[in-house]
C-alpha cells in the first residue's frame, strides 16, 4: 500500500507541476473534501447558503470505504482543499501519507478524523458468539462505522461546524445557524429510534444478520442484541458450515421474523440460514450501511436522515415493534 501511495503522490506532484498549482489552490473558494456520503450530507446541511464554499465527495459511484484506493485525481482534490474530513480507521491508512504531504502545521489547511473526534467513545471490532473468526484479524482495530449512530452524528456535526467556523470565519454565522437547525432534526430522529426500540412494546430484542455487521454503534445506542456471520470490516465472503449452523439454530430457537443483510449483498447466505433452520417463516430484510453510495442515491431525494428512517422501519419489522 505504501508503494502504491508513493506512486500516487508522485503522480499528483507531477500533475500539480504541469498545472502550475503546487499543492495550494488558486481558487477563492473554500474547498471541503470528504470521503464518505454521511459526512458529505451533514456538511451539505451545515454549509447550505454559505458563500464561496465548494463541497466534494470522493467515494461516489458505489465505491466502498473498505476497498477504496485514491486515484491521482482524488489526491489532487485533497491537496487543493482547505478542509478534509475522513473516518480515520484502518481503511483510511492511506490518509497518513497524504497528510504528511499536504497538511502542515499553521498552513490554513485542516484534516479531521471522525474517530479522533469520537476519542474514548470509539468502539473496537467485536466478535460475538457464533461469528466467523478471521485468522488475520487485527486485534484492537476500531470499528469504523461511526456514522450509523445518530448520537455520534450529533457530536460530529457539532465538532465539524465548530471547526468550519474557525477555518472559514466569513461564513461562521451561516454554519452556526445551519448546525443548530440540523441538530434539531437529528434529535428528533434519535427520539424516534428511542421510542420505537427502547420504549415501545416489541416482541424481540435480538437481530440476526446473515452478513457482515457494521451496526454495533447503533445497537449499543438502543440496547439491542445481535448475532452475525461476520464482523463489519470482515474480508470473508463465504461462511463456514459452523457459522451457518449456529445462526440457523438461533433462528430456530428465537423464531425471529427476519434475517438481515446489508446493502450491496445478495440474499444467498440469508437464504441458506433460513433453509437450514427449522423456522422457514423468516423474511430477508436489508439495512442500509451507507458504506457506498450510488449516483442514483445522490440524485434522489434521499439523505442521511431519510436513510436512517428507512432503517428504523426495517428494525421495527425485524423486532416486531407494535404500532
Amino acid at each position: 500500500m505504501k508503494k502504491i501511495m508513493a506512486l500516487v503522490l508522485s503522480a499528483v506532484m507531477t500533475l500539480c507541476l504541469f498545472a502550475g498549482c503546487g499543492t495550494k489552490t488558486e481558487s477563492k473558494n473554500f474547498k471541503i473534501v470528504t470521503t464518505i456520503y454521511p459526512v458529505y450530507n451533514w456538511l451539505q446541511n451545515i454549509t447550505d447558503g454559505a458563500e464561496n464554499v465548494e463541497l466534494t465527495l470522493l467515494l461516489e459511484d458505489g465505491k466502498d470505504i473498505h476497498n477504496y484506493q485514491p486515484t491521482a485525481e482524488d489526491m489532487v482534490k485533497i491537496s487543493g482543499c482547505n478542509y478534509f474530513v475522513y473516518v480515520g480507521g484502518e481503511s483510511d491508512q492511506w490518509v497518513n501519507d497524504a497528510a504528511d504531504a499536504y497538511f502542515k502545521d499553521n498552513d490554513g489547511k485542516y484534516k479531521v478524523s471522525l474517530l479522533d473526534l469520537l476519542g474514548d467513545y470509539a468502539k473496537g471490532e467485536e466478535e460475538v458468539e457464533g461469528m466467523q473468526s478471521e485468522d488475520d484479524e487485527d486485534e484492537g482495530a476500531l470499528d469504523e462505522h461511526v456514522w450509523l449512530s445518530i448520537k455520534n452524528a450529533e457530536l460530529f456535526c457539532r465538532e465539524l461546524a465548530a471547526g468550519l467556523k474557525t477555518a472559514n470565519a466569513a461564513n461562521a454565522p451561516v454554519y452556526e445557524k445551519n448546525e443548530n437547525a440540523y441538530q434539531k432534526k437529528l434529535k428528533a430522529l434519535d427520539e424516534k429510534y428511542t421510542s420505537a426500540l427502547t420504549e415501545s412494546d416489541k416482541k424481540y430484542d435480538t437481530l440476526l444478520f446473515g452478513d457482515r455487521f457494521p451496526f454495533r454503534y447503533l445497537v449499543d445506542d438502543y440496547n439491542l442484541k445481535y448475532y452475525a456471520a461476520f464482523a463489519g470490516c470482515s474480508a470473508d465472503s463465504e461462511a463456514s458450515f459452523e457459522t451457518i449452523a449456529f445462526l440457523a439454530n438461533k433462528l430456530t430457537e428465537l423464531k425471529l421474523p427476519a434475517v438481515l443483510k446489508i446493502d450491496g449483498s445478495d440474499d444467498k447466505l440469508a437464504e441458506t440460514i433460513i433453509d437450514t433452520s427449522d423456522f422457514k417463516d423468516a423474511q430477508i430484510l436489508c439495512l442500509n450501511s451507507m458504506q457506498a453510495v450510488t449516483k442514483e442515491m445522490l440524485d434522489s431525494d434521499s439523505d442521511y436522515i431519510g436513510m436512517m428512517e428507512s432503517n428504523l422501519d426495517v428494525l421495527k419489522t425485524a423486532l416486531a415493534v407494535e404500532g
